[in-house]
């Protein structure tokens, strides 16, 4: 059971890196990669979106830096090395 968890992590891990390189670029909405960008946008914002709301993005000059995922990548690497080692 635990090995089906620490895969389901890891899977989630991967989702939540591919939406991170994804944000980087404009992606319009009659693109091939559209779709993509929704299916991972819609896996990974029920738990970036309260992060989101609780923490405030951290201000760079002119721009500002999401920290949710930083965050739950974070806990998920905790988790993972709690339940799978």
């Amino acid at each position: 059971m635990t090995g089906i968890i620490c895969s389901v992590l890891q899977l989630y891990l991967y989702v939540i890196f591919a939406r991170i390189i994804l944000s980087w670029f404009p992606v319009g909405e009659g693109s091939a990669i559209a779709p993509v960008q929704s299916a991972l946008f819609s896996v990974t914002e029920p738990v970036l979106g309260p992060l989101r709301r609780a923490l405030p993005p951290l201000r760079l000059g002119g721009m500002g830096l999401d920290l949710s995922p930083i965050v739950v990548v974070i806990g998920i690497s905790v988790l993972r090395g709690i339940i799978c080692s």
